[in-house]
């Protein structure tokens, strides 16, 4: 994922802060919009990973901060829902005019809501995902409950969230009072509609996911996110509504076609040093992702390096020896190679200086399957030998590292 910082006016002319998130070397499939929750910001751990999981699958995503959060201008205490709404649509314009009209609205708790609004006034957009949304705006005022009658007196009250301190006035209140979300999904007929929630979200009932859904019209889909919480604080749960999200929404949006690593390189690799040692891939056309495990400070999204070796090796293993027999006409049905990777000590090595040096060492077990005579089989194993990685692991390699 390569990151690029933007930013644009809102209705007021304050400055919003935001980032696009594009995939590695490739061209964005798609755009997106991606709303975060009440009173976070774009660079929010939940919001950032369900990002990552949508450009892993080659659509670009804007996060901005709404008015008065994170790094945007303006006063937290004169925005509203109704400004929410209208920030998201600086945003839409933003992107329409510099980059490419988004088709995908996706928001977060009070996001989500907001996305539904917005959404019913841009024509353009062709996909709504709501990920633990309330289904009326005016669901945020339990959190602050305790103040509101200080509020209605007083016109405003501090109140703390999340361990920070806010000011809210009577207009905020006021505009959480807008349509049904009946009413408001009237406005995205057409428009195909996905309904993300956790059943164990103790801050946002899974209720209102179903009045939601029930709201929306087809096309329309709902995907339980089970066992997470209402901010996605598990990178996994995140990672996973992102990925899932990509999937889904291919039906609904037309895919550009994808073209190949832009660099000189045709394996190319990015590590955000936020994301621990998750490392996102590009070889070719194709997106993986590489980790180390838990039991080294991993979070085990992916396998690690020396994995990503070893089945280099057993891939080109199991294509070798079809080529052969397929050359050959034998009547190979099946081909499955183990592969482990270990470290020993190189007592038998040539070129060993130092007896307690330990070299590498890929043990390869094959499996043929198929109606192969014994003498087939010895030739298809001397063959799994010559495979073009095998050799590669086995020659001594040369490896220059420059600086770009």
């Amino acid at each position: 994922m390569s990151t690029t910082k933007v930013s644009f006016p809102n209705s007021k002319g304050e400055e919003i802060a935001a980032v696009i998130d594009f995939p590695f070397d490739q061209k964005p499939s798609a755009y997106a919009i991606l709303a975060h929750c009440f009173t976070c910001s774009k660079n929010f751990n939940g919001v950032r990973n369900v990002s990552h999981g949508l450009t892993q699958n080659g659509i670009a995503v804007m996060r901005f901060d709404f008015t008065g959060l994170g790094e945007s201008s303006g006063d937290f205490s004169d925005t509203n829902f109704t400004t929410n709404i209208e920030d998201l649509k600086a945003a839409y314009q933003f992107m329409e005019t510099e980059y490419e009209a988004p088709e995908i609205l996706l928001g977060h708790s009070l996001g989500g809501a907001a996305v539904l609004y917005a959404g019913a006034e841009l024509d353009k957009v062709k996909a709504i995902v709501t990920i633990a949304a309330p289904s009326t705006p005016d669901h945020v005022t339990h959190l602050i409950k305790d103040k509101i009658p200080e509020i209605e007196e007083k016109g405003k009250a501090k109140v703390n969230l999340a361990g920070r301190e806010f000011e809210i006035e009577k207009h905020f209140l006021e505009s959480l009072k807008r349509k049904t979300i009946k009413e408001v999904m009237k406005g995205n007929r057409g428009k195909a509609l996905l309904v993300m929630h956790s059943p164990q979200d103790k801050l946002v009932e899974i209720a209102n996911a179903r009045r939601i859904y029930e709201s929306g019209h087809h096309p329309k889909s709902f995907i339980t996110l089970n066992n997470a919480d209402h901010l996605l604080t598990k990178k996994s749960d995140a990672q996973y509504a992102g990925r899932i999200v990509a999937e889904w929404v291919k039906k609904y949006v037309e895919e550009q076609e994808k073209v190949v690593v832009r660099s000189k390189s045709h394996v190319a690799a990015e590590l955000d040093v936020e994301d621990n040692f998750t490392t996102y891939i590009k070889a070719g056309r194709h997106d993986l992702v590489a980790d180390e495990p838990e039991k080294v400070g991993g979070d085990d999204y992916g396998p690690d390096p020396y994995a990503l070796v070893a089945s280099g090796l057993a891939a080109c293993t199991a294509m070798t020896v079809k080529m052969y027999a397929q050359r050959k006409g034998w009547a190979l049905t099946d081909i499955k190679v183990h592969v482990d990777h270990a470290k020993d000590y190189a007592h038998d090595c040539e070129e060993q200086q130092d007896s307690s040096s330990k070299i590498d060492v890929f043990t390869r077990k094959v499996e043929f399957m198929g109606d192969l005579t014994d003498d087939q089989k010895k030739k298809l194993l001397q063959i799994a030998n010559k495979c073009p990685v095998h050799k590669t692991l086995k020659n001594a390699s040369t490896i220059e590292t420059t600086m770009q």
